[in-house]
């Protein structure tokens, strides 16, 4: 498969397979077309003696300072050298890698007025692995995310950084190394690079590929914790979900279902006299599914935005250039900010699991040891699921739901939402640890139930622990342990499917 910059359509396993080099890209023959028909029109303009905002005019409140042809080109490194004022750490390198191709994809559609020999340059930077270093801090995602992108983009003058392996070396010296002289732009092409929504948008695609598994692993957790508490499955036939049917309860409850397909340790006990389990058993489908349904709004919106045009003005021909606000960030910080909670619940209610595995009910041994007293057995770890999850739960104030005007009032409605595909990239990090803590413990409950097997995917993820951390008898240092748990989880190696 070749994806064609500005034809093809972006989905999330696609922008993935071109940033992990499994799908080849390229400019095809109708998008250099409409790249240069779209420079021409930009040519025309920045001759006209007419006023066109971003072509020869000023920035922000210099909108009505008119620029002459003369100083255009100077204005457009001006715009660049300007607004990289970004702070903090640097992004993940894969993330910027992210920016570069969904950048190449807006400005491929004919709309922005680039030139051919600037995209050109910028798919040279993929091909080397020449990718800029960008500061984490400082979009406020309304005229785009400006900081980040102009940083993104000073390497094509020649200054700021990239990414060498691990280490961070000045972009002159990468450029001399391969033989690269630093770009001058022209007319418009500044706007063009930094303004839009690339920094928000690869923060999305990032959280929607590591949530995607996420979800899948909550439901093993689960049930695995349920084979352990010798929950009740019946919360999970379909009849109950058919007259309720939201899409990822639905998803959720036949994947329950799956789970325990043959379970011995599940037929072993269904002539108990329980009559229900608690919320955190009972009602994984109705929250977990809620998750779910969170995870497709963003990605739908996500999928939108990696195939749309997000910088300003819009070239429409060479008379008409519109001015508006495509670059705001608004429909994807909102969403954004609900994925983050959405993630946060995931973790919340792992937790409670992990606390109802170690009460010592339905024949567990309390703290999930037989000799508790000297040994404290399984105790400690939920302090740390409880101390991930209020993290979670201060991490998910919607920075949407804040705007701090800024270029003297002209940006007066900002979205926020760098922050918010920031945090949600946090919640992920730290839900890594609490399910792998939640998979340990319910790991040792199954111990419990023995001889009962489980179902064949269940046996086969407990074996997969069991090849990393033993079964606790006595009391040992368990942060190897959890180490090699949250391991398992960050490098996918469950089968959840």
């Amino acid at each position: 498969m070749t994806f064609r910059y500005g034809i093809d359509r972006l989905d999330l396993d696609t922008v993935n397979g071109i940033a992990d080099g499994s799908i080849k890209a390229e400019l095809c023959q109708e998008a250099l077309d409409k790249i240069n028909t779209s420079r021409s029109n930009v040519d025309v303009m920045a001759a006209s003696d007419e006023a066109v905002y971003g072509i020869n005019t000023g920035f922000g409140p210099l909108c009505d300072t008119q620029i002459s042809p003369e100083e255009t080109n100077l204005l457009q490194k001006n715009l660049l050298i300007t607004h990289a004022v970004g702070v903090g750490e640097p992004i993940a390198k894969p993330i910027s890698k992210l920016m570069l191709i969904t950048k190449v994809h807006a400005l491929s559609q004919g709309f922005s007025g680039i030139r051919l020999e600037t995209v050109e340059r910028m798919l040279k930077f993929i091909e080397l692995d020449l990718i800029p270093v960008v500061p984490e801090q400082g979009s406020v995602g309304a005229s785009g995310d400006l900081a980040p992108l102009s940083h993104l983009f000073l390497p094509l003058l020649g200054e700021g950084e990239f990414w060498k392996g691990d280490q961070i070396v000045p972009a002159a010296e990468a450029l001399k190394e391969h033989g690269l002289e630093p770009m001058e732009l022209h007319a418009k092409e500044g706007l063009a690079l930094i303004n839009g929504t690339q920094f928000i948008l690869s923060h999305a695609i990032t959280a929607l590929t590591k949530m995607r598994y996420l979800l899948d692993l909550a439901d093993l957790a689960g049930a695995m914790s349920i084979e352990g508490m010798q929950g009740s499955q019946s919360p999970f036939r379909e009849e109950l979900h058919q007259i309720r049917a939201f899409a990822g309860n639905l998803e959720v409850a036949k994947r329950m279902r799956r789970f325990f397909k043959d379970s011995q340790n599940m037929a072993d006990h269904e002539e108990c006299d329980r009559v229900q389990d608690p919320y955190s058993l009972r009602c994984i489908p109705q929250v977990h599914g809620a998750s779910r349904n969170a995870y497709n709004h963003l990605k739908e919106l996500a999928e939108i935005e990696m195939n749309s045009v997000t910088d300003n003005p819009i070239v429409i021909s060479s008379e008409e250039a519109i001015s508006g606000g495509s670059f705001h960030g608004q429909p994807l910080a909102m969403v954004l900010d609900y994925a983050s909670i959405a993630a946060a619940e995931l973790g919340n209610i792992s937790d409670r699991r992990c606390y109802l595995l170690l009460e010592g009910l339905h024949g567990l041994p309390r703290l999930l040891t037989t000799s508790g007293g000297l040994n404290s057995g399984m105790m400690i770890p939920q302090y740390t699921t409880a101390a991930l999850v209020t993290e979670n739960k201060s991490l998910c104030f919607p920075p949407s739901a804040d705007s701090v005007p800024t270029s003297m009032g002209q940006e007066d409605h900002v979205s926020m939402g760098s922050i918010s595909g920031r945090k949600l990239n946090q919640i992920l990090g730290n839900l890594d640890k609490i399910f792998a803590i939640e998979l340990m413990y319910a790991a040792q409950a199954i111990e419990f139930r023995r001889p009962n097997t489980c179902s064949d995917l269940i046996e086969e993820n407990f074996s997969l622990i069991r090849s990393k951390v033993a079964k606790l008898e006595e009391d040992r240092l368990l942060k190897p342990d959890i180490d090699h748990m949250v391991t398992l989880v960050k490098s996918q190696a469950f089968t959840v499917n």
